[in-house]
Parts: C-alpha cells; sequence; structure tokens
C-alpha cells in the first residue's frame, strides 16, 4: 500500500510540473489562462489508477508505460510535429542530425490530416530508385497500420542495419489508375548520403545551374565553390534548384539565401507565444551576387527550401517557378527530459520578409509550371539513376523522361534569357 501511495505521489508530482512547467510558460507569453489545474490532476490521477486496477492484461499497465502513453497522447494532440520521444527515439534523432544511421532514404513529416506523408525521397537512396514520390502517404510497415504510430515510431520501424529489408504500404492519391494508388515497396536499407549540392554546370548562354538537395553544415561552402567555379566559367545568370528539398538546418538555409540579399535584410523570422521565440534572421554583409536568378520549387520543397524561396521572393531577388511548396513553416524546439527522454514541442512559426505564413499554406510561385504524377515519377527515377549504371530497359531510355526533366529547368532558361536580352537593351539605350 506504502508502494503504491509513494507512486501515485511520483506520478503527481510529474504531472504537476509539467502543469507548472506549461502555466509558467503561458504566463512568460502574457496570455496565461486563469486555470485551476487541481481538479484535473486529480481526474488524471483517479483514471490512472482504475487503469492499473481494473485494466485486463496486468503487463501494460506499469506507471511507466501509462504515463509514457499519457505523455504521447498530450504532445501528439497539438499538431502533427509536436511529439514525445522515449529515449531510444531521443537517441534515433540525435543520430538522425550526425548522419549515422542505415535507413531508406526518404523525409516524411505529418499531414495535418495525421497521415504520415513522404516530403521528398532523397536522390540516389533506395526508396528514390523503387519510385517513392513526394505526397505518398506511408500507411503500413511490414502489415502494422501506421495510424495509430507517432512519426519517431515510423521513422524507428523503418530504418535498420544497412543490407536488410523493409516492406511498405504506399497510398498514392494521385494516381492516375485508382489500382494503383495503394502498393507494397519492399526496399533494401542502406547508409544515406549527405551531400547537398549537386549538378554545378553552364547550360547555356552564361545561364548556370545549381541544385542544392537538403541543408546540411556545409551546404553554404559548397555552393560557394559551386558559384565561384560557374562564375569562371562566365556565368551571368543562375538557376537555383531547390525542388524535392526537405529543408534542414535553418542557418544554412540563411545562408545561401545571404549569397544574394543586401547584408541586414531580414530574411526570415519566428514568432510564437514566448517573446524568446520571435527572433528575426538577416542576411550576412559581404560579397553580393546581383546576377538574375530563377528558384524551382514544387511540392517536395519544404521547410529550408520555402525560406529561400519565400526571401528570393519578397525582396524582389529571383522569380520562383514551379508549384506551390510543402507548406513545413513551424519550429521545434526539443526539450531534454530527466530520464533520457525528450519533447519535441512546436513553440514558433517561420514568416517571410512580407509576413507571410508558410506553415500549411507553402510558397506559391510567380510562374507556375505543373507537373503530373506519372511525369514526375519519370523525373524521380531518372534522378535516382543518376551517377548509375545505365538500366538496359528500352522504356527507361525514351526521349519523353529527358523531356520530362528538362521542362521546368527550360522555362526557367527562357525567363533568364528574356532578362538578359532586356538588359542588355537598357544598356544599349543609354549609350
Amino acid at each position: 500500500m506504502v508502494k503504491r501511495i509513494s507512486a501515485l505521489i511520483a506520478v503527481g508530482l510529474l504531472v504537476l510540473n509539467l502543469g507548472l512547467a506549461a502555466r509558467i510558460y503561458s504566463e512568460t507569453a502574457g496570455k496565461a489562462e486563469k486555470e485551476n489545474p487541481y481538479p484535473q490532476l486529480e481526474l488524471f490521477t483517479k483514471v490512472l489508477e482504475t487503469i492499473r486496477k481494473d485494466y485486463v492484461d496486468k503487463d501494460k499497465v506499469g506507471y511507466k508505460e501509462l504515463t509514457y502513453g499519457a505523455l504521447r497522447g498530450m504532445l501528439s494532440s497539438l499538431d502533427p510535429h509536436s511529439q514525445f520521444m522515449e529515449p531510444e527515439g531521443y537517441k534515433d534523432m540525435k543520430e538522425d542530425t550526425e548522419g549515422k544511421f542505415g535507413g531508406v532514404g526518404i523525409q516524411i513529416s505529418m499531414s495535418k490530416e495525421g497521415f504520415v506523408t513522404v516530403v521528398t525521397p532523397i536522390e540516389n537512396t533506395p526508396s528514390a530508385r523503387a519510385g517513392i514520390l513526394p505526397g505518398d502517404r506511408i500507411i503500413k510497415i511490414e502489415g502494422k497500420p501506421t495510424d495509430k504510430m507517432t512519426l519517431p515510431d515510423v521513422v524507428r520501424h523503418l530504418r535498420g542495419d544497412p543490407g536488410t529489408k523493409v516492406t511498405f504500404t504506399v497510398f498514392r492519391a494521385k494516381a492516375k489508375n485508382p489500382g494503383e494508388r495503394i502498393k507494397d515497396y519492399t526496399v533494401e536499407r542502406a547508409i544515406i548520403p549527405v551531400e547537398s549540392v549537386r549538378d554545378g554546370k553552364i547550360l547555356q548562354d552564361g545561364i548556370g545551374y545549381v541544385r542544392i538537395t537538403q541543408f546540411n553544415e556545409p551546404t553554404a561552402e559548397e555552393f560557394e565553390k559551386a558559384l565561384v567555379k560557374l562564375e569562371g566559367q562566365g556565368m551571368d545568370a543562375l538557376i537555383l534548384d531547390l525542388r524535392n528539398n526537405p529543408g534542414g538546418l535553418l542557418e544554412s538555409a540563411r545562408k545561401v539565401a545571404s549569397k544574394f540579399i543586401p547584408g541586414g535584410e531580414l530574411i526570415v523570422s519566428t514568432e510564437g507565444r514566448d517573446v524568446a521565440n520571435k527572433i528575426v534572421y538577416r542576411a550576412d554583409r559581404g560579397k553580393k551576387r546581383a546576377l538574375p536568378v530563377v528558384v524551382l520549387v514544387n511540392n517536395g520543397s519544404a521547410s529550408g527550401s520555402e525560406i529561400v524561396a519565400g526571401a528570393l521572393q519578397d525582396l524582389k531577388r529571383a522569380v520562383i517557378v514551379g508549384e506551390t511548396t510543402f507548406g513545413k513553416g513551424s519550429v521545434q524546439s526539443v526539450l531534454p527530459l530527466p530520464d533520457g527522454s525528450a519533447m519535441r514541442l512546436t513553440t514558433a512559426k517561420y514568416y517571410t520578409p512580407s509576413h507571410k505564413v508558410i506553415h500549411e499554406r507553402g510558397i506559391t510561385p510567380d510562374i507556375i509550371v505543373p507537373v503530373s504524377a506519372e511525369d514526375e515519377a519519370k523525373l524521380m527515377a531518372q534522378r535516382a539513376r543518376a551517377g548509375l549504371p545505365p538500366s538496359d530497359d528500352p522504356a527507361e531510355k525514351t526521349e519523353k523522361v529527358e523531356e520530362i526533366a528538362d521542362a521546368q529547368i527550360d522555362r526557367a532558361v527562357d525567363l533568364l534569357k528574356g532578362v538578359k536580352l532586356f538588359a542588355e537593351q537598357v544598356k544599349q539605350a543609354k549609350r
């Protein structure tokens, strides 16, 4: 009886601490509601003890299991991105940022409807080669439905030792044939590459092309090297391809945008209830490129990609071409807890320089160039094969694939040619 009372007091203190922390957080924001937490704590402990006493499976009603379950529900009820991470899940998340894991090569998020959704497959990874597309919903993993899983649970099920296989079921709402909307994929896990700046080249007439696949720590430095190399080859206009770039480090995105924006100009701001979460991020001072820029985006462009595109668009520094972006513009703070677990809590949202909110709205291009699901599948297949031995499948060597891969780039090239021609005409008129 004494042990039971002690445990009950411990759980009550845990919930009380969480309640007090939430109360302090709200008061700091200046909008605290005058609520008495004690009736709710009494309700919580009554339910907790009733479950422990009467639930049919005794091995499921330990205080730790029930508390973790309550915390998972509490965080997940707020929004799709707030999560409670058990110690193992928190460890996985830290390994993710360090790049020390084997996986299938997809960036996922929880949609506002609560579906596990692919933001984008990472190029040259098993998922990209298998044909996974942005917007696909992962509805099962090894036959287990994902509707009751948290995002860390899904990540943990998809990860594993390189060389092992995992089967997951995908629902593709935009599939042309209804019979192809649900499909199983068996994918062999591998070490996921972290190269972020690719394909630096001159397309034609001094128009350079650089693709950024994600925003990692070295991205800005790699991007600078690519720009310097292309400038040495005569680049006087740039296509920056952010399609299917799921984001990454905010600081990296800020540094990339800074290369085209005057020093001190606002790039992005974050705002939350706590004044501490109202932060502005400005462009670095130093060398700036004044050359014309077109940025390519699609519905797989998220987070850091949307920050760069939104800043360059608002400040009239680039023309945005493609499709409306994913709309992942919220800030999650990871707060470690004493037992090795952690909570990821949404504490702010991103705003572009003109104060447009990014979250759940995305960035709308200046020029919309839509791509069908079938065309995107062929484009992703082409990119997945990049750097690999040529396929023997004649169907994968058609002109259609090349045409699809270049459609939006061609539009960008035409735009930049027009800008350069206009600039030259203005220059001639002044002489």
